[in-house]
């Protein structure tokens, strides 16, 4: 069991903070003619993850698509940014370097924190210990929270790109702000991925903006390959309950068929809230708040 579990940790160590919910997958009907300067070349192979695509061009350009939200071009060091392409493309010119960052997983998995210079996150903040020493060694400082962001410091630091989970979507002055300083700012939106190993993957989009390719590749294939061997492994038969509590006292749970219901099956456990007992909302989210009621007739018992 302590393996089951353990495998979870570490998936949960590699999602990045939002408000999971699911959005229309549009990546198929992408356009790759973006410029007469530019020669597609092949796209990025995705197992799992339907919220990104990455297509590749000659002399090394790279087009990034996330499902309803933008287009980033990745320019080689060196390399000229093409004249005729759409405006709405957000051009990310290499290196991409003093990245402000909502969350530090994939960063670490890629061993690539020198590219990061600004946290949304106290060193105390931080569970993740490659981070927190990085903030008391001074190597990432801290340039206020999401929602406040400390302007001036990070046009001070030359700020190249700002990292934000989908909780920005609450505060969308903020990321306005931060592209009339011309900072261009990604909205990851991994949470919206209904597959744990679609959020997983987004690892290999970080290799990619920070050149770190390989390092990418590999943690991805051990996360998956610690996967395929829980899954291989007989049901344990042990419940658990995945919640919080909400200031008004209502329970906050997943809904059956969530990606976190399906991290817990996949690890051989027994999600407790099914749809049969539940009238499930039909919205687009993948949290629902039920009574306290309800909540203990199904989780007293619970091994989890």
């Amino acid at each position: 069991m302590k393996k089951i579990m353990g495998v979870l940790g570490v998936v949960f160590c590699l999602m990045l903070a939002g408000c999971a919910s699911q959005k229309q997958d549009t990546i198929e009907k992408r356009n790759t003619d973006i410029s007469k300067d530019l020669t597609y070349d092949h796209s990025m192979e995705l197992e799992y993850a339907k919220m990104f695509a990455v297509d590749y061009y000659q002399n090394d350009y790279a087009l990034v698509t996330i499902a309803d939200d933008g287009k980033y071009l990745i320019v080689p060091e060196g390399e000229s940014v093409p004249e005729d392409m759409d405006k709405d493309i957000t051009v990310l010119q290499q290196p991409i370097q003093n990245i402000y960052l909502a969350a530090m997983d994939m960063f670490v998995a890629t061993d690539a924190l020198d590219a990061v210079r600004f946290s949304s996150l106290k060193a105390d903040g931080w569970y993740i210990e490659e981070a927190k020493k990085a903030m008391e060694d001074g190597d990432i400082i801290y340039a206020g929270k999401y929602s406040a962001p400390d302007y001036e410091m990070i046009l001070n630091e030359n700020c190249g790109l700002a990292i934000e989970n989908t909780m920005i979507l609450h505060t969308p002055e903020v990321k306005e702000q931060m592209e009339k300083f011309n900072i261009p700012v990604l909205v990851d939106h991994s949470s919206y991925e209904t597959n744990p190993l679609g959020r997983t993957e987004w690892v290999k989009l970080y290799g990619l903006l920070t050149g770190h390719e390989d390092q990418a590749e590999q943690a991805f294939d051990a996360e998956a390959k610690a996967f395929e061997q829980v899954s291989d492994q007989d049901a344990t038969g042990k419940t658990v309950a995945f919640f919080y509590i909400t200031t008004n006292g209502s329970v906050n749970i997943r809904k059956p068929g969530d990606y976190t219901s399906k991290m817990i099956e996949l690890a051989g456990g027994n999600y407790l809230f099914s749809a049969e007992d539940l009238k499930v909302e039909e919205n687009a989210l993948s949290t629902m708040n039920i009574q306290m009621e309800t909540f203990y007739a199904a989780a007293k018992d619970a091994d989890y």
